[in-house]
């Protein structure tokens, strides 16, 4: 093979094996900062991973936020209306954050089935809530009626 033609495939196949090398770092970390959203229901279903950070949300239930009165810990629940998630934060809650209203939580579930936020957002307007929180709702609120017997 003449020497020329040797370097020339030398030189095409480095940069073959830095263009796979750099796509496969980079679909690595893109992974490593997705941020998965889950239910109360799939949650307490086991279906979430614990340990890994994760978005939960839905509707904070009315008479659930517990404050520390010595720091900034809170708790609260949040219901898609099939299932009830515990979420402990420690920090100042948004302005917009209420009972009754849709918030989303982010952080790391705990062998408990508690969600360890470091963030929680509350809607935006009052009449905003996240699609996924809405779409869960509204599974919940049709499964319901179908036990009950209602056929629409």
């Amino acid at each position: 093979m003449n020497s020329l033609r040797k370097q020339r495939l030398q030189v095409v196949l480095l940069i073959m094996l830095a263009g796979v090398l750099a796509s496969g770092l980079i679909i690595y970390m893109l992974g490593q900062n997705a941020n998965y959203f889950y239910t109360p229901s799939q949650i307490a279903q086991g279906e979430a991973p614990q340990g890994v950070f994760l978005r939960a949300g839905g509707m904070v239930v009315e008479g659930s936020l517990l404050r520390d009165p010595d720091s900034l810990a809170v708790e609260f629940r949040v219901t898609d209306g099939n299932a009830v998630l515990v979420i402990q934060y420690r920090g100042i809650l948004p302005d917009l954050f209420d009972e009754g209203e849709a918030a989303i939580a982010a952080g790391k579930v705990d062998q408990n089935l508690v969600l360890q936020a470091t963030e929680v957002l509350a809607k935006h307007d009052e009449n905003y809530m996240p699609p996924e929180v809405a779409e869960s709702m509204s599974e919940a609120y049709l499964n319901k009626r179908k036990a009950e017997g209602y056929s629409r």
